[in-house]
């Protein structure tokens, strides 16, 4: 009798996919009670409280995903670098704009962090990292191509752009973080 295998490397990699879904059915639930919500919340002031919680919580994200252990001067240099930067970014750009930056960073560290689970037990063909961004960057275009349907909603090509640039935000702030870790922790064993 043949032994089913799992889809599953590990109980943290299911974890990790649940994760995922649940981001996922977030942004899609939002297609459809978006407007509504603004609405409802017009408010810029609490608009502006949501978003910086969003941010930080953005920010907490990328900082444990890239580091393992307490961070050293370098590394907390990088940190308060990443975060200029997010910082920067983030007044030049609208409300919409803000809230697709948060979606797609968290989901391209989350299906990072799964890819980076799976990768521990079974050989994957591309890289965490650019496998992560070619499917947070491929639900980004789903996502957007699925408001061509919905009409109060609207298909843009600049969504789909920002999407992508949200998701290698996200990538390379926490890669960046983990080959400082890593770099720093191979000179203080020599």
């Amino acid at each position: 009798m043949t032994e089913v295998k799992s889809i599953w490397t590990s109980k943290r990699e299911k974890y990790l996919w649940l994760c995922v879904v649940i981001v996922i059915f977030a942004i899609l639930s939002i297609l459809f009670m978006g407007q509504p919500l603004v609405r409802q919340l017009r408010s810029q002031d609490v608009q502006a409280v949501f978003f910086l919680i969003g941010l930080l919580l953005v920010a907490l994200a990328i900082i444990l995903h890239g580091i393992r252990a307490k961070p050293g001067k370098l590394e907390l240099s990088v940190i308060i670098g990443v975060a200029a930067v997010y910082i920067m970014f983030i007044f030049r750009l609208g409300a919409p704009e803000r809230s697709h930056l948060i979606e797609y960073s968290v989901l391209a560290i989350l299906i990072h962090k799964a890819l980076l689970e799976r990768s521990k037990y079974r050989t994957l063909t591309l890289k965490p990292g650019l496998l992560a961004f070619i499917l947070a960057f491929s639900f980004g275009v789903l996502d957007e191509s699925i408001q061509y349907f919905i009409p109060t909603r609207v298909f843009d090509v600049e969504d789909i752009i920002f999407n992508g640039s949200a998701v290698s935000m996200a990538l390379i702030a926490s890669l960046i973080l983990q080959f400082v870790k890593n770099r720093f922790r191979i000179k203080t064993d020599n």
